[in-house]
């Protein structure tokens, strides 16, 4: 019997093949956009956990005070004094194109175990060369050749390969007595230790604890969660499709399946053949879908990796490799949410009711009731996203980022369960406008008509415009503000990087230079907070060494360095920045709850010493707390070291003939010198490579969304034509009927973009304002552009039009016999 029934009611789609490709287009989209990002998502955090694994990501180090690179001497004579340190030999070289990392390790001192299964082989001649399967295209291997070759890379010929599945991208690992031999002095050494081995550093040395330095993943969870969001927020859309389809569906099988029970099928067995109609035609649409997502991923992650290792200097494959249960997942995702939009299907067939007539406006009959229902769960999820709301404003700042995107989706179900009740009362309005209007008055109440069908489709294209207003303004605003903030830091025309045995010198010879008007040294470091004073009592410090930045306050740096906070107005708190107080970050002020009149008390190497906070700055970029001091109480107390040195030349100075001396004196090639704006140029392409992902999405949400609208209206194409042919008949124009439905819908989704609007705007507000603070720890001002919010409006008519064209192209094209016979039927 199963099989009689299914049968039956796969028939349907044999007379209504358009509903069939709906379906399927629906979850097709719906799953691709899913399984693309969550399988970009999941390459990366294996990727992530490759990098971790490896030898330095949990592990102290050790650096000379004087800055001076360490040697073997200094390896011995740590080890001989008992300390349990590990020297690590590290180099790059460049092969076609593509920089290649070479790292040699000694795998008996090695903290964290090296995973190397034979240490013979390992480090006796002729060595071994370690790297994983996905590091052989840039060398120019394939897996079958790659072991035991010895390929000639960068002018030097590598010890025989050997797979090693567990090391990042773009590493090459091997015996550290193979890689000085190999390489000899272009190789930088290191030395590392267990976290907190060594609890204090020895003379002459400074140490950088493992809990100071963020790991991979825990830089880039926003960026993963942000992406997460909007693949689930398409997945949603996507599922309106099939909502609207399978109801559609399911009003016209009414008669049939009256039938089937009347003929003796039980509840059950029709119950268990719609579900597994859904099963199928979702295992189809779940696998094309699955299929099309590995292609998109394939070509977005090439820039995905290019971005997270600019901005977090994480190395992330360029090849996707997925687990079994990403698959798993995926389909699960998908067929879940197909379940759950053909649960009202479901829920019809187990109770339908043999003895009521079936006919072709059910939904209107009951669609008082659905708006009641509508308004009763719209109440009941706006109680919901206030609850959220008092939730997060009792949580400590910064924290909470889950539970912000918990509010947004409240927030946007709420609008959604919303719009039609709303909808519907200024389509009752606009009827009372155009009542002495006769087929104006007709086109509104024959929208309001249509409207059980449409609203599930504007609810999506709702979702996709708020969604797609609130993250251009997020980015648009983040753009200017970001552009603006390194206008104001990078103050000085050229930058110098070097060493910081060669910086110091530097930046004393050009105090002695009369071509230069200013210089803006810059220097880094890192301190133990010991204690934290607040006004009201004292406060447990974070625990682990804490980011120092120095800066030189001259005018120059001073007139355009930007300040969110102070404690006693702009100008006193530069002067006491000067007199050893400290300026904080806006990451840690939100992380920690830190105010500009706070003590802190740092160690220093003549003991603690306490510094009030005299401002709270913006530090856009910097995924860490961090304090700010003068160059000089940095490197005299703190034992920090120049990073940069920033220089501004007098007008009249030969700037070709500064650069050949600087170089000619200190042996710095043209990289050293930084032209600022060349840095500017730089940043700004990181920015645009940063939110091309997020762009890509909002387009196809929607795109989703027109799909959605779509789906409805050729879905309802048939019955709309019997109606406009009444038109016809009564001597309407065919070229008036086409352009009566553009009208209708354009208006329609004209009136539902009016209504994203404000949910745009609040959700601009919650994405700089809660989202950004909880996942960066800093703010962004609230920026809005009449032109994204005419581009949203002019989107939705668009989208609209669209859709209707199809449907009334159809209308054009009917000859008077069809329109005659649709009259009469």
């Amino acid at each position: 019997m199963m099989g009689h029934v299914l049968r039956t009611l796969l028939s349907h789609y044999k007379r209504h093949p358009t509903q069939l490709a709906m379906l399927l287009i629906g979850l097709w989209v719906a799953s691709a956009l899913w399984s693309s990002v969550q399988a970009i998502n999941t390459t990366a955090k294996e990727s992530y956990a490759r990098a971790s694994a490896l030898f330095t990501a949990s592990s102290d180090q050790l650096d000379r005070l004087d800055g001076a690179p360490l040697s073997m001497d200094d390896y011995l004579a740590l080890r001989r004094a008992g300390l349990p340190v590990s020297p690590l030999l590290e180099a790059t070289i460049l092969h076609q194109g593509t920089t290649l990392t070479l790292l040699g390790i000694d795998p008996f001192t090695l903290p964290s175990g090296d995973g190397t299964s034979s240490l013979t082989a390992f480090m006796t001649p002729p060595w071994q060369t370690q790297l994983a399967a996905d590091s052989l295209p840039s060398i120019g291997l394939n897996r079958a050749d790659a072991p035991g070759a010895t390929p000639l890379l960068g002018g030097y010929h590598l010890p025989p390969l050997t797979l090693r599945n567990d090391l990042p991208p773009g590493t090459l690992v091997m015996d550290i007595g193979a890689l000085s031999a190999l390489l000899g002095e272009r190789a930088t050494l290191s030395l590392v230790a267990e976290p907190d081995a060594i609890r204090q550093p020895p003379s002459g040395y400074r140490m950088t604890r493992a809990a100071s330095v963020a790991s991979p993943g825990q830089l880039t969870d926003s960026f993963h969660l942000n992406l997460t969001a909007l693949a689930f927020l398409s997945l949603i859309v996507g599922l309106f499709i099939v909502q609207a389809t399978l109801g559609l569906a399911m009003e016209q099988r009414l008669a049939t399946m009256r039938t089937l029970r009347a003929l003796g099928v039980p509840a059950a067995t029709l119950t268990a053949a719609t579900l597994l109609e859904l099963l199928v035609l979702g295992g189809i649409g779940a696998a094309a879908g699955l299929v099309s997502g590995l292609l998109l991923a394939g070509k977005l992650l090439p820039d995905v990796a290019s971005t997270l290792n600019t901005l977090y200097s994480t190395e992330v494959q360029s090849a996707l490799s997925l687990p079994w249960h990403y698959w798993l997942g995926s389909l699960a995702i998908t067929l879940g949410g197909l379940l759950l939009a053909g649960s009202g299907t479901l829920w019809r067939a187990a109770t339908l009711n043999v003895l009521a007539l079936g006919h072709d406006h059910a939904w209107r009959s009951s669609y008082q009731r659905q708006l009641r229902r509508l308004t009763i769960a719209g109440g009941a999820a706006a109680l919901t996203t206030l609850g959220v709301a008092l939730w997060l404003s009792r949580l400590p700042s910064g924290s909470g980022l889950l539970l912000s995107f918990g509010l947004v989706a409240a927030l946007l179900l709420t609008c959604a369960l919303c719009l039609p009740p709303l909808l519907d009362i200024l389509l009752r309005c606009l009827q009372r406008i155009f009542r002495r209007a006769a087929l104006l008055q007709w086109s509104v109440a024959d929208m309001q008509r249509q409207l059980p069908r449409l609203s599930l489709a504007m609810m999506a294209l709702l979702i996709a415009l708020a969604t797609n207003l609130g993250v251009s303004s997020m980015v648009g605003g983040f753009r200017l503000t970001f552009l603006e903030w390194l206008d104001q830091r990078l103050t000085a025309p050229l930058y110098i990087n070097a060493a910081p045995s060669t910086l110091a010198p530097l930046n004393v010879w050009l105090h002695e230079q009369a071509s230069v008007l200013d210089t803006l040294p810059t220097a880094r470091g890192t301190a133990q907070l010991l204690d934290v004073r607040t006004a009201s009592a004292h406060q447990a410090p974070p625990a682990g060494a804490v980011s120092l930045f120095g800066i030189h306050p001259i005018p120059r740096l001073t007139d355009y360095w930007p300040l969110l906070a102070t404690e006693r107005g702009i100008s006193a708190a530069w002067q006491a920045l000067r007199e050893d107080d400290v300026f904080i970050n806006e990451q840690m002020a939100f992380t920690y709850g830190f105010v500009p009149g706070d003590t802190l008390t740092l160690a220093t190497r003549q003991g603690s010493q306490e510094a009030t906070i005299a401002a709270i700055y913006p530090d856009y970029g910097n995924p860490q707390s961090q304090i700010v001091m003068t160059v000089d109480a940095l490197t005299q107390r703190f034992a920090g070291e120049l990073a940069t040195v920033g220089v501004a030349l007098r007008t009249d100075a030969d700037e070709a003939r500064f650069r050949r001396d600087l170089m000619d004196t200190f042996g710095l090639s043209g990289e050293a010198l930084v032209d600022q704006q060349e840095i500017k140029r730089t940043a700004r392409q990181i920015f645009e490579r940063t939110f091309t992902i997020t762009r890509a999405l909002n387009a196809l949400t929607l795109g989703v969304a027109a799909l959605a609208l779509l789906a409805t209206l050729l879905a309802q194409a048939h019955q709309r034509q019997r109606h406009l042919a009444a038109l016809w008949a009564l001597g309407v124009p065919r070229r008036t009927l086409v352009v009566l439905p553009l009208m209708q819908l354009g208006g329609l989704s004209l009136l539902t973009g009016l209504l994203a609007l404000p949910l745009g705007i609040a959700i601009t507000w919650l994405l700089v304002a809660v989202i950004n603070v909880a996942a960066f720890g800093w703010r962004l001002p609230l920026q809005l552009f009449p032109s994204d919010i005419m581009t949203m409006l002019l989107t939705a008519v668009g989208v609209a039009l669209l859709a209707a064209i199809l449907p009334c192209w159809k209308l054009w094209r009917s000859a008077p016999s069809t329109l005659l016979n649709e009259g009469v039927t």
